[in-house]
């Protein structure tokens, strides 16, 4: 993804308003898997999992991924610390979310985006 690349972009303070929201979400992943060619794992004549069990009699029965994000008061409070203290001759930029948006988390040194999410309904 080109955009997320650090060269593409500009350091701009930004203040920030997030509604207080938490979002958990369970998927099973057999269908995934499988469609990724795990196919073996979940056949109990076939998965070998004698790397794990010495009598060899292990098999998959359900991949569960669970994912949870939490912003709170306390997220935005140190947020808002910080830009105060960057921002002493110039106003920032402002973007108050109290309508749908998208976001993403994403590990810096990496470049992955580890979360993404979409809010469709800020209180």
């Amino acid at each position: 993804m080109e955009w997320t690349r650090p060269d593409m972009m500009d350091n701009v303070v930004v203040e920030v308003g997030l509604p207080r929201f938490k979002m958990e979400e369970t998927y099973d992943m057999e269908e995934v898997l499988v469609s990724m060619g795990m196919v073996d794992a979940f056949d109990d004549t076939k998965s070998d999992f004698s790397g794990m069990s010495p009598t060899n009699d292990l098999v998959l029965s359900k991949v569960v991924h669970k994912a949870f994000v939490e912003v709170n008061e306390e997220g935005t409070e140190a947020a808002a610390a910080t830009a105060a203290v960057m921002m002493n001759c110039c106003p920032s930029a402002t973007f108050i979310a109290d309508h749908p948006f998208v976001f993403f988390i994403r590990h810096n040194s990496s470049m992955s985006v580890l979360f993404a999410g979409r809010y469709c309904s800020p209180e």
